[in-house]
């Protein structure tokens, strides 16, 4: 498997050189094409200046609206079918999708780890994945930058930076409306009107829902899982008082409440015996893609989000100034069934409720100039509220029964709530349970500066510089009422003064009692013993050297760092450093079993090195982009079943080559090919979370990151008679084999092969017609996987989306 995989990717490789060396020769054969030619200009805003694709020194993938509404894609989840260097992951709950770009990415259920990849909308960053989430607006067009971008995009931004841009209103009346079917009862309906009211004032608005019933079936009897059911609503207004001056105001807000997400039986342990001798229902693991679901109780999630931004844009004589102001407020809650089986052992509940204003100041030169400037400062506040609460089950002490009687310690918990005195029944009650409760402030700004020196008309050297202050601080409280997991086995007198450990009948007892001792208290913050405040300050740069060959072809070499600020573990495994240990035991504030391990993750830094070529021709374009990026102290959280640990990564680096192209076969066919090849390692990472404690992962391969990405694309365009236009389009995704999550067995992992299509006719009336189908092939595979809680030795993982299919009918005017 590896050497075809190595045969592959080399192969594609190979056919990419002699694609770029091939177009290159054409283009210098050809007439060279001038900027103002009839073939399409792409204008991109990586730099924060309108520039053309192949003029931006910077590897950019730019997927279009055209693209996204033929290929059918639905929300952020679906882009990576077009974009082969981003990764876009969901999890546990319709509030959580993690995305990476070359390998790079962090952000899970854990509220405090904010993403590496930065989402902006409009210009308008969202801090969390759950703000992020949403069916695409009246798009124009999305670009994923690959590689830190922190010199201009002010936050998080270590990995790269999604960015994803809307239609201004028109000043002329223009309208669509769609309606569309699929398989699994989908209903979708949406559309958007905008118009001029007066020369200088015209507004937009958009709106609409998307339902389906799920696609698991639960074998309890409960409704089925990984279903939709979200709805949007969009508002703009565009004034333009004067030639030179504009103000767009753009309001928004959607709402989801769904059931997420189907989670199978990788792996079934030997505490599966335990749940079937209770009677529940424990998936067998060779069902892995039957979709089916055995819990106890149906997951909620529910998602608000909304916001406001107002962008003003105003041309000086030689210069322009803009400002970006925004307030936006997500609010979630959940509920779902943690032990995954139809016991009613643990359930977890909790809410997020998260305020953020963002405020951006640029100005920059406009005229033609050999030095151009741009100055600006990002303004960042945000509070988060979030909370969670583990809700023991009324299986959950007759579960823990049965595992001592098959351990050979039967009755063993009734037995040591006699020796301590304590009311038969108290561990692990049906009203037990552990509540936990954060809040994160956070005041960051950015102060930045770029400057683009045209050294000769073909030659520009391009330097920018920033430096950003983060601070954050941090309250936890918790109510524990899990008796057992509060007492101290090792040091609590128990009958007669004698520590339990010395009792013949319940001293080889302890090690078993102690492995259920999982939840120990947690110590809140603050306290007298640990800061609960983090401040961090970084200077970045880049340094970006482009040369123009032709108007066809542009070469650019980049030098950038990248950084991001401390992220806080705001999960109930959060927990002191053992270097706080002595401070803590000094001030009286241990707790009993107390656990060690790590409040928050220090900053990441990157540093990336990048070569790129970008070719355009009569016929078609070729970019390609050779780097060797890293991050030190990558923050890494692992999801160890009842918590995350969130450490440090020493060094964490990939070297590998991208590229996209596209290449028109005729006037009617066109053929695109994008792909990723990366050699990823952690050179460093000492005391990563393992599945029998710490170990050590340096020179190990990461987890989850596809060594060969790749895409293709294949359009027809056809004419069925006058005043009927059609299209038919095919694309596959294709990922290398790979373990699918960190503290997982390597017998985990997976290979995506997935073909998506669709077909379309649009009539001169504005009527248009479309067939699509995702996941064409039904191929299957992991998306994650991770070990549940209380259950040694077993693993669940969250399968792909089997196949989806529909119809869509829409007319615009």
């Amino acid at each position: 498997m590896h050497n075809k995989s190595q045969i592959f990717k080399y192969s594609v490789l190979s056919l990419a050189v002699l694609g770029v060396l091939s177009s290159t020769a054409y283009a210098e054969d050809e007439k060279p094409l001038k900027k103002d030619d009839d073939m399409e200009r792409i204008v991109v805003t990586a730099s924060k200046r309108a520039k053309g694709l192949q003029e931006s020194p910077v590897a950019i993938t730019v997927v279009s609206s055209k693209a996204i509404e033929q290929a059918k894609v639905m929300d952020i989840d679906d882009l990576q079918t077009l974009v082969p260097t981003l990764r876009v992951t969901p999890l546990q709950r319709s509030t959580n999708t993690n995305f990476a770009i070359r390998g790079f990415g962090n952000g899970t259920n854990n509220t405090g780890i904010e993403p590496s990849v930065g989402v902006f909308i409009d210009g308008v960053y969202r801090s969390r994945a759950a703000a992020q989430i949403g069916d695409l607006p009246r798009l124009q067009q999305i670009e994923v930058l690959s590689g830190p971008q922190s010199t201009l995009f002010g936050k998080n931004a270590s990995a790269g930076v999604i960015s994803v841009s809307t239609r201004e209103p028109a000043y002329y009346q223009e309208g669509k409306i769609e309606a569309g079917i699929g398989n699994f009862n989908q209903r979708v309906m949406k559309g958007y009107y905008t118009n001029g009211i007066t020369d200088n004032l015209a507004f937009s608005v958009s709106g609409g829902f998307n339902t389906r019933d799920g696609y698991t079936e639960s074998v309890t009897g409960l409704d089925d899982i990984n279903d939709k059911d979200r709805w949007n609503v969009r508002g703009q207004a565009l004034y333009e008082p004067t030639e030179d001056v504009k103000l767009r105001l753009i309001a928004d807000y959607s709402k989801i409440n769904e059931a997420c997400c189907t989670v199978e039986n990788s792996i079934n342990g030997p505490t599966t015996a335990a749940v079937r001798a209770l009677g529940g229902v424990d998936l067998d693991e060779s069902s892995s893609f039957a979709y089916k679901s055995a819990l106890n109780s149906d997951p909620i999630n529910n998602v608000k989000d909304g916001g406001v931004s107002l962008q003003l844009d105003v041309d000086f004589d030689g210069y322009s100034f803009t400002s970006i102001s925004a307030l936006r407020n997500n609010e979630s809650d959940f509920m779902n069934d943690v032990d995954y089986t139809s016991l009613d052992i643990l359930n977890e509940g909790g809410y997020t409720d998260i305020d953020t204003m963002t405020q951006e100041f640029r100005i920059a030169s406009t005229d033609e100039r050999q030095l151009e400037w741009m100055f600006g400062a990002f303004i960042f506040h945000e509070e988060v509220t979030t909370g969670d609460t583990l809700y023991y089950g009324n299986d959950m002490r007759n579960y823990f029964d049965v595992l001592m009687s098959a351990g050979g310690a039967p009755g063993l918990l009734s037995g040591v709530e006699g020796v301590y005195g304590l009311d038969p029944g108290t561990f692990f009650s049906g009203n037990t349970a552990v509540s936990s409760e954060f809040k994160q402030d956070n005041d960051a700004y950015s102060l930045f500066a770029s400057f683009d020196y045209h050294i000769t008309d073909q030659f520009t050297a391009i330097f920018g510089a920033s430096y950003t202050n983060d601070q954050k601080e941090i309250t936890i409280s918790q109510n524990h009422n899990d008796v057992l997991s509060a007492l101290d086995l090792a040091t609590v007198p128990t009958l007669f003064g004698v520590p339990i450990s010395n009792i013949p009948q319940l001293a080889p007892a302890v090690p078993v009692l102690e492995g259920l001792q999982f939840l120990p208290p947690m110590l809140g913050l603050p306290n007298a013993a640990e800061n609960n405040k983090s401040d961090d300050s970084k200077a970045t740069w880049s340094m970006r050297l482009s040369y123009e060959i032709n108007d066809n072809i542009n070469v650019f070499a980049t030098a950038a760092t990248g950084f991001k600020a401390t992220s806080w573990n705001l999960s109930r495994y959060s927990s002191p450093f053992a270097s706080d240990q002595a401070a803590i035991d000094t001030a009286g504030l241990a707790l009993p079993n107390q656990v060690y391990g790590g409040r928050y993750a220090s900053p990441e830094e990157a540093m990336v090195y990048e070569i790129g070529i970008k070719t355009q021709f009569e016929n078609g374009s070729f970019n390609a982009t050779i780097f060797d990026q890293t991050i030190e102290g990558f923050q890494s959280s692992i999801f160890i079943g009842t918590g995350y640990v969130l450490a440090n990564a020493g060094k964490q680096s990939t070297k590998g080559v991208e590229f996209d192209s596209n290449y028109n076969l005729t006037e009617d066919l066109s053929f695109t090919l994008a792909g990723t090849f990366l050699d990823p390692i952690y050179d460093s990472f000492v005391g990563a979370s393992g599945l029998d404690g710490p170990v050590d992962l340096s020179g190990e391969k990461p987890a989850g990151i596809h060594e060969v990405s790749i895409t293709a694309g294949i359009v027809y365009n056809f004419e069925v008679f006058n005043g009927a236009d059609g299209y038919v389009r095919t694309d596959y995704l294709f990922e290398s084999d790979v373990k699918v999550a960190e503290n997982t067995p390597e017998s985990l992992s997976r290979e995506v092969n997935t073909f998506n299509a669709s077909t379309g006719l649009a009539f001169d009336n504005g009527l248009s017609l479309q067939l699509w189908v995702r996941n064409l092939t039904n191929d299957e595979y992991l998306l994650s996987a991770f070990p549940p809680p209380i259950q040694a030795g077993s693993f669940n993982g969250y399968p792909n989306q089997p196949r989806t299919f529909g119809a869509n009918i829409s007319y615009q005017f």
